[in-house]
């Protein structure tokens, strides 16, 4: 039988709008775009560097609630706020994801609030960081 189960993390908005910040199907896992409010204190850090690590801190904070982390993601989406950001925010991308190398989007459409400089969505399947991986480059030697 499907074992289907949903993250709450008691945001307001969680509520009003009748999401989960992580559903888990079975070991299929697909994590709400997040941004970097911190959940004890509700505060958004102004620092681009701080937002980004904050929104990491809650997408993991909702996989090892499911006994999953990072290095199950297989895909993202990132949505950065301001296109001048955008490669600050991938480089602490890298290096939160080096190794795991997920499939990833990077758009910068408007977010729902100036607040947020970045939101991150991901896909993650569990136990993918246990499966054997084989990489195809097609890239030009």
């Amino acid at each position: 039988m499907t074992k289907i189960t949903k993250i709450k993390t008691g945001s307001v908005l969680e509520e009003k709008s009748s999401y989960s910040r992580l559903v888990c199907v079975d070991n299929l896992i697909f994590v709400s775009n997040t941004a970097g409010r911190h959940p004890d204190t509700k505060e958004i850090p102004d620092d681009l560097k701080e937002q980004t690590l904050q929104v990491f801190a809650n997408i993991e904070r909702a996989l090892n609630a499911v006994e999953s982390s990072l290095a199950d993601v297989v895909m993202t989406r990132v949505f950065i706020q301001d296109p001048k950001d955008a490669m600050a925010v991938m480089e602490i991308f890298g290096e939160k994801f080096k190794g795991v190398d997920p499939a990833t989007t990077v758009s910068c459409p408007p977010l729902s609030s100036s607040t947020y400089k970045v939101e991150i969505e991901m896909t993650a399947y569990k136990g993918a960081s246990k499966a054997e991986n084989v990489i195809i480059n097609l890239g030009q030697s």
